[in-house]
């Protein structure tokens, strides 16, 4: 379906959910004239008014405050009207349907960022931001995001862009005089600026898996042989019983996913079937999914039973836990009942008490630390970012090399701005050549 950003758009801010209040966006030229058509009074811009809001035939609707925020100095880039109506579902459905019916569209998903992109106030990866930042799981998530948005990385790859821009024009400036030879200082002097700034890209790239971990969580495989209690530890780190648990063995036959908090990480664990030899054909085939499962997680939780003697299917679990190489947290689950056994370096727990669960937090905040966040300081968590970052990392590595002013030594410091670019959401400018 075509988009025309000249349409006034409208859609509801704040969710659909009941609550005391929601937020109605309306962007574009007929902004301001819609709301003035439906609200009680005139529209001053940045002042909250207060009044009454009526339908298009002319019946009141709900007391709200209204605001105006005119061309360009908004979101969008364009004149935008808001209105916080009771959040009553009811009242939203008629105040959005009124101001359909006075000449807006139905926003589509993402189209009020869109437009402060496409209106240049915000680049790419701020627009991106946005989406991190509404979808946020944990508050380093939100204060990573939100620092993106206010333009932490931004910066960072703009000073990079902006030097190798600079750099690039006094080549061309060099190659439109042939005779003119660059001095071997010069060139000396260009290596450096190039080397310099890869190393700038090089520390915004060492961020990444920091970020990655803050935005997306640490995937977690719970890997023991049956009955040693991972499932109810499953239900103990999320807080509700969100696997089966039975004293039968082999109940879990698949893998049980869900997400929980600890230690302010993000854990999207993975309650997988109880390794064992067996030879009953689906549990087998839940056996082999745990086991492929190690290849794809960040931490493994090698669960073990304290109130049982450890057997050789344990062994077998610790070695596969070991083996994937991967960061291993050995558990002794059930430490509420007598123990038998100890293995050393597990941590004792007790999924019925809840006992060493704050020491496993800590552990995890240790492995898993994303380090301070800050609106200064920012964390890049984008697989696309990372991508064209590094292209021009290496893009400015190969431009070392450089030993001559001729057009083709200039092909990878182009390279390198035309991923920082597209990185940006922008395009190279004209102003080197």
């Amino acid at each position: 379906m075509n988009t025309n950003f000249t349409d006034t758009i409208a859609a509801v801010s704040s969710g659909t959910a009941r609550a005391g209040v929601a937020v109605l966006r309306i962007s574009g030229s007929n902004a301001k004239p819609i709301v003035d058509k439906l609200f009680s009074k005139p529209l001053k811009p940045r002042i909250a008014a207060y009044g009454e809001l009526y339908t298009t035939e002319g019946v009141l609707l709900d007391n709200v405050l209204a605001l105006y925020f005119p061309a360009p100095h908004s979101y969008t880039g364009e004149d935008i009207a808001e209105i916080h109506t009771h959040g009553s579902p009811a009242v939203v459905s008629a105040a959005l349907r009124a101001i359909f019916q006075s000449g807006a569209r139905q926003a589509r998903a993402g189209e009020f960022t869109k437009r402060a992109f496409l209106n240049g106030k915000l680049d790419l990866i701020q627009a991106e931001a946005v989406a991190d930042l509404i979808d946020a799981e944990t508050e380093q998530a939100a204060i990573n995001a939100a620092s993106q948005l206010s333009g932490a990385i931004s910066e960072e790859l703009t000073a990079v862009y902006d030097e190798i821009t600079d750099l690039l024009a006094e080549f061309y400036a060099v190659i439109d005089y042939p005779d003119e030879e660059i001095e071997e200082d010069k060139l000396n002097d260009i290596a450096e600026v190039l080397r310099r700034n890869s190393g700038k890209l090089a520390s915004v790239l060492a961020t990444f898996e920091r970020g990655r971990i803050v935005k997306n969580g640490v995937s977690a495989v719970l890997l023991g042989k049956p009955n040693v209690g991972k499932s109810s530890l499953l239900n103990a780190l999320v807080g509700y019983d969100r696997a089966i648990v039975t004293s039968t063995p082999g109940t879990t036959r698949d893998t049980v996913e869900e997400k929980a908090i600890l230690g302010g990480v993000l854990l999207r664990l993975l309650d997988t079937a109880g390794v064992r030899e067996t030879n009953d054909a689906i549990e087998r085939f839940g056996v082999e999914r745990s086991e492929r499962a190690l290849a794809d997680t960040d931490l493994v939780f090698a669960v073990l039973d304290g109130s049982n003697m450890t057997t050789g299917e344990d062994a077998h679990i610790l070695s596969l836990a070991e083996r994937s190489g991967k960061p291993v947290i050995k558990l002794l689950n059930k430490s509420d009942l007598p123990q038998i056994t100890d293995i050393p370096g597990a941590l004792p727990v007790s999924a019925k008490t809840l006992e060493g669960f704050d020491a496993l937090a800590a552990l995890i905040t240790e492995l898993f630390a994303a380090g301070d966040v800050t609106a200064k300081t920012s964390l890049l968590s984008n697989e696309r970012q990372y991508d064209l970052v590094r292209r021009a990392k290496e893009a400015l590595e190969s431009a070392t090399v450089i030993t001559s002013a001729s057009a083709e030594a200039l092909d990878d410091a182009e390279h390198a701005l035309n991923h920082l670019a597209q990185a940006l959401g922008g395009k190279v400018t004209d102003d080197v050549t």
